[in-house]
């Protein structure tokens, strides 16, 4: 009777309308997880590794919080994907994609309900997409010929991207950080050049910026704490041969004196190698690996600073910001390049002493040190900063500007909804469904400030009839109020790349028929 099983054992496989259910389900439940952090009421949420150590992250960041998740539903992997994506790309943004997303598959969830087929949702979903982003394209704002305008515009932007985040309460104060070190980058949106250092300790108002670069580890003893003009190697090599250790050889000696010998012929090469390094004509010798005593009292005895274990990504940056490359052999210095900077010297924060190296060949170099309470304050601070540096970055590339706080969101629902009511067919459906999905960011916005949110976007919606309107919620006075004068602005790019991913994202889950999943693999039991 039973129906041949094509499927092994275990798999198992769900078709139809169960599969696109499951889909369905799993998308949003992810949406309403992250929601709640969207804008500048929003919470944050505590992540517990329950593995070694219980490390307890807090975080507001939308990819932050998804990276962390484990989860089985296959489509809701897709929206974690697309945020983690957005954060690569342009860095902010990541809550508003998956809620975008998440309120498409809702609103399809009800069409597919009507007996509307998903191709035709696609089709209308894709239409509404290119109309949407041709609204705002007809809005924005590029001010990059101005400089004064544009330094402004920029400071807004890092001021409403910080605004959602813990650093909201000091935004001036780090947006301004942010907006200097963006600005010495010079266009490049290469962010290695900007180091975070993090010093518990202080509050975050003593986070500070500081032209240069500052590496976090002591000087060593009896060598020159201050050096003006110097030339830094920057090598990858060990320093660790004034003892014996050849790995597994044996060394047969008929006497203690032979040893000794063995030992002075290994201090020999030892010298011998530090001389080449000398041979550089340097006064700075920066190594990842360690140093023993001698080699370190060798240099120690010619002047030279040397330090020892700077980790990995220290020294790719400290080659990197000097103009050096990491070297590994010394047998030609002329076809080592060696680094420059004007003056090092030892500073203190807090109650570390950190090596600082001030007037660095590359200009567009800088640290910022970020002092707070707490190690969890320090890291979800470094999140927020990281965000505001990747967005301003991407908008010095990309001058366009548009207003926040909900704004562009009405701007496009409104265009979108148009062009529904000329559509004819199944598919002006989709695109109306597509306008209520815009609509419920400034919906969230709204319910996460504990504002009354369909009072308030019907209102929003009534504004924006009319013309050159710069309506969007103002959650902190709980109304509805004007953008430009509240100064809340947001970058193009990141919008656009809002928009399209969700779109994007939303297409494939929709396309969905059929959840196949294959057997594990058993285990033999090797007894």
């Amino acid at each position: 009777m039973a129906i041949e099983k094509i499927l092994k054992d275990d798999a198992s496989e769900e078709k139809g309308e169960r599969a696109r259910m499951a889909s369905f389900v799993g998308a949003i439940s992810i949406t309403d997880l992250v929601k709640t952090t969207l804008g500048p009421k929003g919470m944050d949420k505590i992540l517990q590794s329950t593995g070694r150590g219980n490390e307890v992250t807090v975080t507001n960041d939308g990819a932050t919080i998804l990276k962390s998740l484990h989860i089985d539903n296959p489509a809701a992997k897709v929206l974690i994907d697309i945020s983690k994506v957005q954060d690569d790309e342009v860095g902010d943004g990541t809550t508003s994609v998956v809620v975008l997303a998440g309120e498409l598959l809702r609103e399809a969830e009800k069409l597919v309900a009507a007996k509307i087929h998903p191709m035709t949702i696609i089709s209308g979903y894709r239409m509404a997409a290119e109309c949407a982003r041709n609204a705002l394209l007809q809005r924005v704002v590029d001010n990059k010929e101005n400089a004064e305008k544009f330094k402004s515009d920029l400071m807004k932007i890092a001021m409403t991207t910080l605004s959602s985040k813990i650093l909201s309460q000091d935004k001036e104060h780090f947006a301004q950080l942010a907006v200097d070190a963006v600005m010495r980058l010079k266009g490049s949106t290469n962010l290695e050049a900007i180091q975070i250092i993090k010093k518990p300790g202080g509050s975050l108002m003593d986070s500070f910026l500081d032209e240069g670069f500052i590496l976090d580890k002591k000087i060593g003893l009896g060598q020159p704490k201050r050096i003006e003009n110097a030339k830094i190697l920057v090598a990858n090599t060990a320093m660790d041969t004034d003892k014996v250790k050849i790995y597994g050889a044996r060394v047969r000696v008929d006497s203690m004196s032979k040893v000794a010998e063995i030992e002075g012929a290994e201090k020999e090469k030892m010298r011998e190698k530090v001389k080449k390094i000398l041979g550089h004509g340097i006064n700075c010798f920066v190594n990842r690996q360690l140093i023993y005593n001698f080699p370190e009292e060798l240099f120690a005895d010619a002047g030279i600073l040397a330090i020892e274990h700077a980790d990995f990504d220290g020294i790719e940056r400290l080659a990197l910001v000097t103009g050096g490359e990491i070297a590994s052999t010394f047998d030609n210095p002329e076809s080592v390049k060696l680094g420059h900077c004007k003056l090092i010297e030892e500073i203190m924060i807090g109650e570390d002493k950190l090596i600082h190296f001030s007037g660095v060949e590359m200009g567009q170099a800088c640290t910022i040190v970020l002092r707070g309470a707490s190690h969890h304050v320090l890291d979800e601070a470094e999140r927020s900063l990281h965000d505001a540096l990747c967005v301003l970055s991407q908008t010095v590339n990309d001058t366009r500007v548009l207003l926040g706080g909900g704004w562009p969101e009405m701007v496009m629902a409104k265009e979108v909804d148009e062009l529904a009511r000329k559509t004819p067919g199944k598919k002006s459906h989709a695109i109306e469904a597509f306008s209520r999905a815009l609509v419920a960011i400034p919906t969230i916005i709204a319910d996460n400030a504990g504002l009354d949110s369909a009072d308030l976007v019907a209102k929003l919606r009534a504004e924006h009839h009319k013309e050159g309107c710069n309506a969007g919620i103002d959650v902190i006075s709980g109304s509805v109020g004007d953008m430009a004068e509240l100064g809340i602005s947001e970058a193009f790019k990141v919008k656009q790349a809002v928009l399209l991913s969700a779109t994007e994202a939303a297409e494939m889950i929709l396309r969905v028929d059929e959840i196949i999943t294959c057997a594990p693999r058993k285990r033999e039991d090797r007894m």
